[in-house]
């Protein structure tokens, strides 16, 4: 096998899924890939420069198309956080892989069509910005938590919640009527939020000139 970063990369993120971030070390990607340590050390500096390009060969699993003419930038952007979502959660510990990656060459271009969609629907670049950041910080923190919780059934939570909250009549409500606080429900009704608070940051429509 012809060893550069690439094939690299590929026998990282195959390691990944079987054993997890926790585990993932470079002696034993090593021994996946058939070579000593010290000649990973050729195409990585060290660990965290072999992270980072991990996370970067994931974000090309989902490639950014730019706002089509006519569509809403929100059911854009939020076609958008479910297909991350989604991705994150094909991968072992995928959340936890993104949190503190920097952006490498192939989130540049996308990070990049993703700002000029936006500045067409209306939205000053400072926002724009802001608002994808903050929506990436939402997918990942909630993937972050759904991966953590995988180990429990689905409902365990929330029947222990409501053993605990018996005396508490208002937070039991609450908590009944929300679902699981990693649900699809749960997860919609966050990122409709953060969309609206997006919506709010748009300057006002120019007025309508006057007829005729």
């Amino acid at each position: 096998m012809k060893l550069d970063r690439g094939t690299v990369v590929v026998a990282a993120l195959q390691l990944l899924d079987e054993v997890g971030l926790d585990q993932l070390t470079l002696r034993r990607l090593a021994g996946k890939l058939d070579v000593q340590a010290p000649a990973l050390y050729w195409h990585f500096a060290n660990k965290r420069e072999l992270l980072d390009e991990m996370a970067d060969a994931l974000t090309r699993e989902i490639p950014l198309r730019p706002l089509a003419e006519g569509e809403s930038w929100q059911d854009w952007l939020a076609e958008r956080m479910r297909d991350q979502r989604r991705m994150l959660n094909a991968h072992r510990d995928a959340a936890r892989l993104f949190v503190g990656a920097r952006p490498g060459p192939s989130a540049l271009p996308i990070l990049q069509t993703a700002l000029e969609s936006l500045q067409r629907a209306g939205f000053a670049p400072r926002e724009a910005l802001r608002g994808l950041f903050t929506l990436g910080h939402y997918v990942s923190g909630f993937v972050l938590e759904e991966q953590a919780d995988h180990p429990r059934g689905p409902g365990e939570d929330l029947d222990q919640a409501r053993r605990w909250l018996a005396d508490h009549l208002v937070l039991f409500e609450a908590v009944a009527q929300s679902g699981h606080p990693q649900g699809e429900e749960t997860f919609e009704h966050g990122l409709a939020m953060i969309l609206e608070g997006m919506r709010a940051h748009l300057p006002p429509a120019p007025p309508s000139p006057p007829p005729g």
